[in-house]
């Protein structure tokens, strides 16, 4: 049985889009290790350093592109995976640096929203592995036990079920900061590892903590603040409602609930409701159905022009009018997860409208995507400069022709495509 959001000629187009996306991407690559930031003109911002998430996400990207057998896609792989093993490892005191300079230095704190990519990207690896033999499974799963000792060490606190954000480089000294980004890109991670590992005990516990993660996330402090997420905490996970109001551009950290991860936490939601099966309790559903209609309420075309707002204010008032491309990619999926799970037709209504966005204002002739868009839906680049990766594009040419479990990649190395 076909999805019913999809006609066969809609399947179509979202193929080409994966596969021009795919294309557009390899240029990434970069011959000294790891990928670079894309810019704006089909190459590499070589201003800026290697990312450590750029890597994973391209990784994971190319990891999908080799389950799906596009050309080169098992060689960028393993470039992802050896820049993993040595590039950005820290061989004195574990983990991975968050960047690394021209000189192939690796340098910054030990963040949790990187090293949430770090399991991503080898859970990815090793799904596409059992399909492509140029990728190694002893590799990917190497990486992937490493990666989940560093997150058991250091980041996972059993205590708050939550994962701790950010450690001076030598893991001596934990910073009082907690941020959701981290935690929601975690679970992401977590819900891709359970579906990796063989042992079941394994694959329940980081289930487990994925469900916790968004218990607290969405059952408490979304519940609690009206639907919309605090974005910034405390040591003890007491928000911090007016963090960066006088930064609220910032790329990571900005003032005010962030329209898009509403989104995102609404589909993650619904993934953890399709790996529990029948174990599954039912605020999985009603938290992501509000958040969906407080993020759409809030954030869509609400300035006078098509577009989601970047942010917005406690009370709903938009704060950056800009309108990111993975903001849509995002309410793309949960639309799609919606509707999948409902029937319910509102839901494929906003699917098709947020792709006609997608196709009129972001998509470019080269199949890349514009990273940000002003209020009139020009270019802009207020938050974000140049193209930096196409992890959240890529994405949503492919959930909507998936199923909500497995996770993407073993989905793919499975056969579920249109099935």
């Amino acid at each position: 049985m076909t999805t019913p959001f999809l006609a066969p000629a809609e399947r179509t187009w979202l193929a080409e889009q994966t596969e021009r996306l795919l294309a557009y991407g390899h240029v990434a690559a970069l011959p000294e290790g790891g990928f670079g930031w894309l810019d704006g003109a089909g190459g590499v911002d070589r201003s800026y350093d290697r990312e450590l998430w750029i890597t994973c996400r391209m990784t994971h990207v190319y990891s999908l592109g080799a389950i799906l057998g596009h050309p080169g896609s098992a060689a960028l792989v393993n470039h992802g995976l050896a820049a993993l093993e040595s590039l950005f490892w820290d061989g004195v005191n574990g983990g991975w640096y968050p960047q690394v300079d021209a000189a192939g230095q690796g340098y910054g704190d030990k963040a949790a929203y990187p090293h949430s990519f770090t399991i991503l990207a080898p859970a990815s690896a090793l799904a596409a592995a059992g399909r492509d033999p140029e990728i190694s499974a002893a590799r990917a799963q190497a990486l992937l036990d490493q990666a989940l000792a560093v997150a058991e060490a250091h980041f996972w606190d059993e205590a708050y079920g939550m994962v701790r954000e950010e450690f001076d480089p030598t893991w001596a000294i934990c910073h009082d900061y907690r941020g959701i980004n981290a935690n929601m890109h975690t679970v992401e991670a977590y819900l891709a590892a359970s579906d990796a590992l063989t042992d079941p005990a394994a694959k329940q516990l980081w289930l487990d903590r994925a469900v916790r993660i968004i218990g607290n996330a969405l059952n408490r402090f979304a519940r609690g603040n009206g639907w919309r997420i605090p974005e910034h905490y405390d040591a003890t996970w007491t928000a911090h409602l007016d963090y960066n109001r006088d930064n609220p551009t910032d790329k990571f950290r900005p003032y005010g609930a962030t329209i898009g991860h509403g989104m995102e936490w609404a589909r993650l939601a619904l993934h953890a409701r399709a790996a529990l099966g029948e174990a599954a309790p039912a605020w999985l559903l009603e938290a992501a159905v509000a958040l969906f209609d407080r993020a759409k309420t809030d954030g869509w075309a609400v300035d006078g022009a098509p577009g989601f707002v970047y942010t917005v204010d406690w009370d709903g008032t938009p704060v950056v009018h800009e309108r990111e491309h993975w903001v849509v990619a995002e309410a793309i999926g949960a639309a799609y997860a919606l509707g999948l799970v409902t029937g319910e037709a509102v839901y494929r209504d906003c699917f098709a409208a947020w792709w006609d966005f997608a196709r009129q204002y972001l998509i470019e002739p080269d199949g890349s995507w514009l990273h940000e868009l002003d209020a009139q839906n020009r270019p802009s680049a207020i938050v974000w400069e140049g193209k930096p990766d196409i992890y959240h594009a890529i994405q949503a040419t492919l959930i909507p022709r998936l199923p909500l479990a497995p996770t993407l990649t073993p989905a793919l190395a499975a056969g579920l495509l249109d099935a």
